[in-house]
């Protein structure tokens, strides 16, 4: 039975040290009734779902759905901060994070899964660091954890599905999908892939001294991307990108990503240690809120 848990500060780092961040369509990832479901107090606000805490691959893991259980919190007002910090202050220090995204090549198509290894950032607005006050510069030229990679490519090359070991993923402000123009220039920029809310989750996290490895799921092709000839042809059966393409899709491969995170987490060592990206004593400080980050305004993670 699921127990309603309030916290307000750290847990014992022993209970839980790996955390699970739902994408699109991914809402639930315990069976029923075997989680535990905590409510964690931030200095920023609410989290985008309680956290639901159980056992996958033997393990303790930490599970949040990014854009709330019911999908209900658009990709440019998730509270990352507040969801970051949260896990974190359960004793999270590696995040095996879920995305659909939509392939801007054609070597990225639809219903291929990929381990995101850089990112192109073109949000704007977002609160994207908990040092608001104090000056404290990421080192962030390899976003994603090599360790967690590593172990992520191994795993999902073991599971026969379409799949990239790498990929550069240009996130977007949203709600919207991208012009065609914007498609064509995003992919002669060198996006593979492109997404609403890897930034600025990952930075965040690496900020707290917590390791991340993203799996994405191609969902569409974006705005049907065809700058040659050729791949005009072959995208021709190809709609653009729609919210409920997304969906169907996402429905459709749901057991699939599952598993493919289930075997992530059992394929992390249990010594694993993530990157030293900002100094240690600065991350403890932004999980003591010793920073000065400002709270979110009224409605920020709603």
């Amino acid at each position: 039975m699921e127990n309603d848990v309030t916290t307000t500060g750290a847990v014992d780092e022993t209970q839980v040290g790996i955390g699970v961040i739902g994408g699109s369509g991914l809402y639930e990832l315990f069976e029923p009734g075997t989680a535990d479901e905590i409510d964690v107090d931030t200095p920023f606000g609410p989290t985008s779902s309680p956290i639901s805490v159980g056992t996958m691959a033997g393990k303790r893991v930490a599970f949040l759905t990014r854009h709330g259980r019911e999908h209900s919190v658009a990709p440019h007002r998730i509270n990352h901060r507040a969801n970051l910090w949260a896990l974190r202050s359960l004793g999270v220090r590696a995040v095996v994070s879920s995305s659909a995204v939509g392939g801007l090549h054609p070597d990225y198509a639809p219903g291929t899964f990929v381990v995101t290894d850089q990112l192109i950032d073109r949000t704007w607005g977002r609160a994207d660091t908990f040092f608001e006050d104090a000056v404290q510069h990421l080192s962030f030229a390899d976003p994603f954890d090599p360790v967690l990679r590593r172990v992520a490519v191994g795993a999902i090359e073991q599971l026969g599905v379409p799949f990239r070991p790498t990929g550069t993923c240009v996130v977007i402000q949203g709600p919207r999908f991208s012009t065609r123009a914007e498609s064509v220039w995003m992919r002669e920029a060198g996006g593979h892939t492109i997404n609403m809310t890897m930034t600025p989750e990952v930075p965040l996290a690496a900020e707290l001294g917590i390791g991340t490895v993203n799996l994405s799921f191609v969902t569409d092709a974006d705005a049907g991307l065809a700058p040659t000839e050729e791949e005009a042809a072959a995208a021709a059966s190809e709609t653009p990108v729609t919210h409920a393409l997304v969906m169907e899709r996402l429905a459709r491969a749901n057991e699939v990503i599952v598993r493919a995170i289930g075997s992530i987490v059992a394929a992390i060592p249990d010594d694993y240690t993530p990157r030293e990206l900002v100094p240690a004593a600065a991350s403890a400080a932004a999980l003591a809120g010793a920073t000065g980050a400002a709270a979110p305004q009224s409605g920020a993670g709603a």
